[in-house]
């Protein structure tokens, strides 16, 4: 089987799973924005936002210093089933790249102590297995020959060497618990800042890959992934010691078998040793036949598990939608249709489990039955006492076991393939959407500075889509302190996705989208996010809720129109589904009054309520927030009234365009400062009696 080969040119390389391609261009390099800047952070230069400080601070060597590994396709010359294998294969290296990290320069100081001490208590619990084998020899020796003072000596031995066995058991249980616990912990912490990181979270959904429900993956997937592994190294070594140490003894004890076969004489040395390994082979053989869709099922049916979590989640969370449409049958034969996929395969899987539970639990029947047979001649014939009968015996099922070790732990390999694969997956998409922020050969959208009082500038941006289709062409624009700017156009005309572009959230064009190295920016979505916890915490997003005291937060809420709501600012209830669309959207001026950033974006930020509550709305955010300036991206005519300026964005084949851009209200404003290419504008894109700025 080939393996897929690394490319040296990212920009060329679609990952095996189908990560996001990036494009070549050639965008206009600025300047980097600070990313705390994007919400409502006051604009320093830190690297990171606040709230993401304890997430790189557990893994600064994938969020900050490790770049991601290159992208990788399949040899182009391989077979469709031999690409698979290949991805299959790479994902699990992909897997262990940053897994490895946790005992890496930058990684848990604790890893290597925990490895350290897990080895040295297998060693030594080793030992004390091949103590409690001899002292098997030695008892069944005193009461064959009925050696009582031997017995009873004996008999007091055992008890300290059961102790400390349990001991060593006891303490290789906390190690090795601790180490899955703190190597889950520190790749969880990693792959969740750079799933969060320069909104990659919200790019996944923008672009196609094998990333679907990344919160299953980051939580039940990399759960497996975490803990399998360490079970599996320990149970490897503790089988390895084991088999070479009780080999000795089985070739030691057992000598060799001698046997006449017609009418010569044949001996076997090591006769239990070899049947050992033949009985093992056997084992493991049978396994590996059975066992064979283990892998395969195993991550079908996690996928299916995965989807069916989605769609429950999906019904709660929209639960009043479907309730007032009266959705429920359609829902529940949608949940039934994703449910019936998980029982299938956990059907495939129960046969499989069937079959190695046959192979399993015969061996373990036949294991301590098969030496005592084999020494029973020799014990017969007086060769052999019933101590090392016994301990042949004893030895015997060790070895067995260590040798079985695979046919008892297949089931969960292939689990763990499966998960591990899973989250590969995942790490594979950011990497492509690392890749292509880092690249100077991508078509990305830069983040700069303006210069001087000008508060947000688009220099000749373009967006585009993720395979190069435009959205968006070649906008230039300037918005100076205090100005109001109203945002229009038919509806796909791409200006949410411009939003988009201004708070950085869309990375895919070329251009820049500058604002002032001093303000901050707030952005107002169309659906507010409703965090769960208290009202108090849902108002003062996205900051502590004990940022304001409850007066100021009540204020607020008055002040939106929420009075109703300040008697249960201290109350815990599920408030993204008590709360109405308009009263979701009053809490996110309700926000916004208490942050008072200095340039906020409204991407149809009053969609939800009615005209007389927008305008009190807009009344109030300009009669409390004076100086603020104001980018509105929106369809109703009404809001003219509150903006200063309006531009205007026409759908058009190859992307949309400015075509106008117009003042509102007569203002005092510098000639000059607007530099734009209005592309097909001209006085019918104006409204008669109104300055135009050009």
């Amino acid at each position: 089987m080939s393996e897929a080969k690394p490319k040296s040119t990212p920009a060329d390389g679609i990952k095996p799973d189908g990560a996001p391609k990036p494009r070549r261009g050639k965008p206009r390099r600025q300047k980097p924005r600070d990313e705390g800047s994007r919400h409502e952070v006051p604009r320093k230069k830190k690297p990171r936002e606040k709230n993401a400080s304890t997430v790189e601070a557990a893994a600064p060597e994938v969020v900050d210093e490790t770049p991601p590994p290159e992208a990788v396709e399949p040899d182009p010359e391989l077979t469709p089933e031999a690409a698979e294998q290949a991805r299959k294969k790479y994902l699990l290296k992909r897997f262990w790249i940053s897994g490895r990290g946790y005992w890496g320069r930058h990684g848990d100081k604790l890893g290597w102590p925990l490895t350290v001490g897990l080895l040295i208590l297998i060693v030594v619990n080793v030992g004390f297995q091949y103590g409690i084998n001899v002292w098997n020899r030695s008892i069944f020796d005193a009461i064959e020959k009925r050696d009582a003072h031997t017995v009873y000596f004996l008999s007091a031995v055992f008890v300290p060497l059961v102790l400390g066995s349990l001991g060593l058991v006891v303490a290789q249980v906390y190690l090795r618990m601790t180490m899955q616990r703190r190597w889950r912990s520190w790749l969880t912490t990693s792959v969740i800042a750079r799933w969060l990181a320069n909104g990659r979270y919200y790019q996944l959904n923008l672009v196609q890959g094998d990333h679907q429900n990344p919160e299953a993956r980051l939580s039940e997937d990399l759960r497996v992934a975490t803990e399998a592994p360490v079970d599996f190294v320990a149970g490897v070594i503790v089988a390895t010691l084991s088999a070479s140490t009780f080999i000795v003894v089985l070739w030691t004890i057992g000598g060799a078998l001698s046997f006449t076969l017609g009418g010569s004489t044949i001996t076997v040395p090591g006769f239990l040793v070899i049947t050992a390994v033949i009985y093992a082979a056997i084992t493991s053989t049978s396994m590996f036949v059975i066992g064979r869709d283990f892998v395969r099922l195993s991550e079908e049916k996690n996928q299916k598990e995965a989807e069916f979590r989605y769609v429950l989640t999906r019904v709660r969370e929209n639960g009043e939608s479907i309730a007032l449409l009266g959705g429920e049958e359609e829902e529940r034969s949608g949940i039934d249709r994703t449910f019936a996929g998980v029982l299938k395969r956990w059907a495939q899987l129960t046969g499989q489990h069937m079959r190695t539970a046959l192979v399993s639990q015969g061996s373990s029947l036949f294991a301590p039955v098969v030496p005592v047979l084999l020494c029973a001649p020799k014990f017969l014939e007086g060769s052999m006492s019933l101590g090392q009968v016994m301990q042949a015996a004893s030895a015997f099922a060790i070895v067995q076991g260590a040798f079985g070790w695979l046919v008892d732990n297949y089931p969960r390999l292939a689990d763990w393939n499966a998960s591990a694969r899973r989250i590969a997956s995942l790490m594979m998409s950011l990497d492509g959407l690392e890749r292509a922020e880092q690249s100077d050969e991508l078509g990305r959208i830069g983040h700069g500075e303006t210069k001087g009082d000008t508060m947000l500038s688009l220099d000749n941006l373009s967006v585009t889509l993720d395979d190069g289709t435009s959205v968006v062409k070649e906008t230039e624009v300037a918005v100076e302190a205090g100005e109001r700017v109203l945002v229009s156009g038919e509806s796909g005309s791409g200006k949410s996705t411009l939003v988009r572009a201004i708070a950085g959230l869309w990375p895919w064009g070329s251009g820049s989208a500058n604002l002032h190295p001093d303000k901050r920016l707030f952005m107002l979505p169309q659906r507010p996010y409703i965090p769960s916890g208290t009202l108090r915490r849902v108002v003062a997003y996205p900051a502590a809720a004990d940022n304001w005291k409850l007066e100021q937060i009540k204020g607020a809420l008055d002040k939106v129109g929420l009075t109703h709501l300040a008697g249960r600012i201290k109350e815990e209830a599920p408030w993204d589904q008590t709360l109405s669309g308009g009263e979701k959207q009053r809490v996110a001026f309700a926000r916004l009054l208490l942050h008072r950033p200095d340039i906020v974006v409204l991407d149809e930020a009053t969609s939800a309520l009615d005209e007389k509550s927008q305008d009190q709305m807009m009344a109030t955010v300009i009669r409390e927030l004076p100086d603020v300036t104001i980018v509105s991206v929106a369809h109703r005519a009404e809001l003219e009234a509150f903006h200063t300026r309006k531009i205007t964005l026409e759908r058009r084949k190859g992307g949309a365009k400015l075509v106008g851009d117009i003042d509102l209200m007569r203002r005092k404003r510098k000639r000059g400062l607007f530099q734009r290419a209005l592309w097909g504008s001209s006085a019918r894109n104006e409204k008669p009696g109104k300055p135009s700025n050009r």
